[in-house]
């Protein structure tokens, strides 16, 4: 159960990190502060929903592709996050293209980096190395 809210903390967390990222660089992408927690809890709901899925389906199909599994979810999760919130707006084909590239990038480092940032701070700094023997 502790490793289901870490992970389900980590998730949220680095999607929250990956829009905010692309409304800041993209100027035809916004959420608003009213939807941000509602796309952020859509976004990464649809995304653990549908990666498994797609990975399975597309590993059975077509296993060329399976490396574009990840950008496949972001794009879908996106897409839902956009539809069901009036918060978020994603205008235009480009910026579709940049929104699913760069959430997808900045959520795949925020998911890999937060462990090792909550863990380092919880440890008081004292991960790595000789973690608890100095």
């Amino acid at each position: 159960m502790v490793r289901f809210l870490w992970t389900t903390l980590i998730y949220l967390l680095s999607a929250a990190v990956g829009l905010l990222v692309a409304n800041w660089i993209l100027d035809d992408m916004e959420v608003t502060a009213a939807a941000f927690v509602w796309a952020v809890v859509i976004f990464t709901v649809v995304q653990a929903i549908i990666t498994p899925f797609l990975f399975k389906v597309v590993r059975r199909n077509a296993s060329a592709l399976i490396g574009a599994v990840g950008l496949i979810s972001t794009f879908v999760a996106l897409l839902v996050a956009h539809l069901l919130t009036d918060g978020l707006t994603i205008t235009g084909t480009v910026t579709w293209v940049w929104a699913t590239l760069i959430v997808w990038l900045v959520t795949m480092l925020a998911t890999l980096l937060l462990p090792l940032f909550i863990a380092k701070e919880a440890l008081g700094g004292k991960v790595g190395g000789r973690a608890g023997l100095d």
